[in-house]
């Protein structure tokens, strides 16, 4: 690990002009909030930074504010925060059980909500070193090597998974993230923020270099919204979903008006399901129900050699998950 400088942020304007600055210089910048992610990039030679620009002390970044418009929260609230506010717990759970099954207490105490969005794959080839797509490489060893955990969705020319929780989420809820950058500031739908390998196989997002997230913003909750979020683990702790599931129904008594689903760990990005989002809206909730939403929900599913298992998995996961949330009060 090379020496590095570091500097505090007095907002994230000035972090966009220190990074900016360092790499006019011919120097690296990388941005840091909690640093997990980063310490280990740099840990694994992936990223090897000149100076590191901490985005913890960045004026209002670690706020989370409740108006009649819905929550903006910060992106460098910690994940422990976000998961005991009361305010997101109450109207936003499938946020608050995102973020409160991050990895192990120690990370979500210390972890950002933007950081957790925007972390890079950890597919065990991009990982360690191989010169694969997402190294700037020409093919992904995935495809034919050990694919266990790979996207069962939207795959080619890479299949990795994103690894974010809280990004299924969001996206779930129609967040919108309001990014800084050189250029000025603009505001990206959660639903557009990720990107497909076949669009950007460098890349998971739509972030430019020298872009920051400033601060994510959460639509109020419709009457009669509940949601929650399942994931399923290959073990018990510091780990990423297998498979998991956003799950956002708004009802009115049985009847399910509208709704949101978002799949985690099956593809390069959330997974959105308009389908059975579609089949799901102006119909009572059954098993019958939702068990046709969870057969359509992986009709499109395109596993590799080692990982079928996530079919049935996510098929059955979604069928429960619906049946739960909908017999809720």
């Amino acid at each position: 690990m090379k020496t590095f400088a570091n500097a505090n942020a007095r907002d994230v304007q000035h972090a966009v002009t220190l990074a900016r600055d360092a790499r006019k210089e011919g120097k690296a910048a990388s941005f840091s909030g909690g640093g997990s992610d980063l310490l280990n990039l740099v840990k694994e030679r992936i990223v090897n930074p000149d100076l590191v620009v901490s985005l913890r002390s960045a004026r209002n970044a670690g706020e989370i504010a409740a108006g009649s418009a819905g929550l903006t929260i910060g992106a460098e609230v910690t994940l422990d925060a976000i998961s005991r506010h009361t305010e997101v717990a109450q109207r936003y759970a499938v946020l608050a059980e995102a973020a409160g099954s991050v990895a192990t207490p120690q990370i979500r105490n210390v972890g950002t909500l933007g950081g957790n969005v925007a972390q890079r794959p950890w597919c065990w080839y991009y990982r360690n070193g191989f010169p694969c797509y997402k190294a700037g490489g020409n093919q992904c060893f995935s495809y034919s090597g050990e694919n266990q955990f790979h996207a069962i969705f939207g795959g080619g020319p890479s299949y990795i998974v994103h690894p974010s929780d809280t990004a299924p989420a969001l996206v779930a809820l129609n967040a919108t993230f309001r990014i800084v950058g050189p250029t000025g500031e603009r505001k990206v739908p959660a639903g557009e923020f990720f990107v497909l390998p076949r669009q950007n196989a460098a890349a998971e997002n739509v972030l430019a270099p020298e872009d920051v997230i400033a601060s994510i913003e959460v639509p109020a909750a419709r009457p009669g919204t509940r949601s929650t979020y399942h994931k399923i683990l290959d073990r018990e702790a510091w780990t990423h979903a297998v498979v998991s599931a956003a799950v956002v129904l708004e009802m009115d008594q049985q009847t399910c008006r509208r709704a949101s689903i978002v799949l985690g760990g099956v593809a390069p990005i959330p997974w959105r399901l308009p389908e059975v989002e579609k089949m799901l809206a102006g119909q009572r909730i059954t098993e019958a129900l939702a068990t046709k939403a969870g057969e359509a929900a992986v009709a499109d599913a395109r596993p590799l050699a080692k990982n079928a298992y996530k079919v049935p998995l996510t098929k059955n996961m979604l069928r429960r998950t619906l049946i739960e949330l909908a017999a809720r009060t």
